[in-house]
């Protein structure tokens, strides 16, 4: 079983408070409030969004590269996490 699939209640909970966080701006932007606090605002769902990420990476490193049964999967964990800290890191 895949970790986001074993941890998918808590993931989608984290992307529903984010989903949250996100309203919370377009209310804000909507109702002219000071940029200071939407920009706080957008801090805020930044760092969610970062967390949430690591979290991810997190479980597919442990379950895909250090954890793989065979060589092969562990090569291809690999390559798909530098991948995406490839596209992360633009």
């Amino acid at each position: 079983m895949s970790h986001t699939v074993r941890d998918g209640q808590k993931l989608i909970a984290r992307v529903r408070r984010l989903k949250g966080q996100l309203e919370g701006i377009e209310r804000a932007l909507e109702a002219q409030k000071p940029c200071a606090e939407i920009l706080r605002q957008l801090a805020s769902a930044r760092g969610a969004l970062s967390g949430l990420t690591a979290e991810v990476m997190e479980g597919h490193l442990h379950e895909h590269v250090l954890h793989a049964e065979t060589e092969a999967e562990r090569r291809q964990g690999s390559e798909e996490l530098l991948e995406v800290i490839r596209t992360y890191m633009k």
